[in-house]
């Protein structure tokens, strides 16, 4: 492609760029099926979704401080995905319902989508409520250590400076 010298028939800020003609053919038929997609999802002028989709309402989305808007709202519902546990590869699909009640009721970040199917995220939520148990008491047991007299190893500061 090449820039056209100013004033040579464009707006002072404009820069009119050459297209082969095959470029050009390219854009008018993308155009043309980008077109005759919206025009298959609409009838009488309204937005028809597909079945097995839910209409996204962005006003209860979490705000997200970010330009982009994710391909949900763009286009209006939510659809299934399909998705792999990180822990066992199981192939799964995160349905519609799911992500409507992940972004809407439960206020999830936009960008985050299904990383592990249930059975998994129990499994998980159980490691991590383990370890948080094992931090604790372990807390408790230092506490304990520090509290008994004449025990040199850990005693506590002195505070009266």
């Amino acid at each position: 492609m090449h820039a056209c010298p100013a004033g040579a028939g464009v707006g002072e800020n404009e820069v009119k760029t050459y297209k082969s003609g095959k470029q050009r053919r390219a854009e008018i038929k993308a155009a043309r099926l980008s077109k005759q997609h919206r025009a298959s999802h609409r009838v009488d002028g309204f937005r028809v979704r597909p079945e097995g989709t839910e209409p996204v309402n962005p006003a209860r989305l979490r705000p997200n401080n970010s330009y982009g808007v994710p391909d949900f709202v763009w286009r209006g519902y939510y659809k299934d995905m399909a998705f792999r546990c990180v822990d066992c590869g199981v192939e799964q699909v995160w349905t519609a319902q799911r992500q409507r009640w992940w972004y809407e009721v439960a206020q999830g970040d936009v960008y985050s989508t299904a990383r592990r199917c249930a059975p998994c995220r129990l499994k998980e939520r159980q490691r991590k409520e383990d370890a948080r148990r094992a931090w604790r008491e372990g807390l408790e047991r230092k506490a304990a250590r520090q509290l008994r007299p004449g025990w040199a190893g850990m005693a506590p500061k002195n505070l009266d400076r």
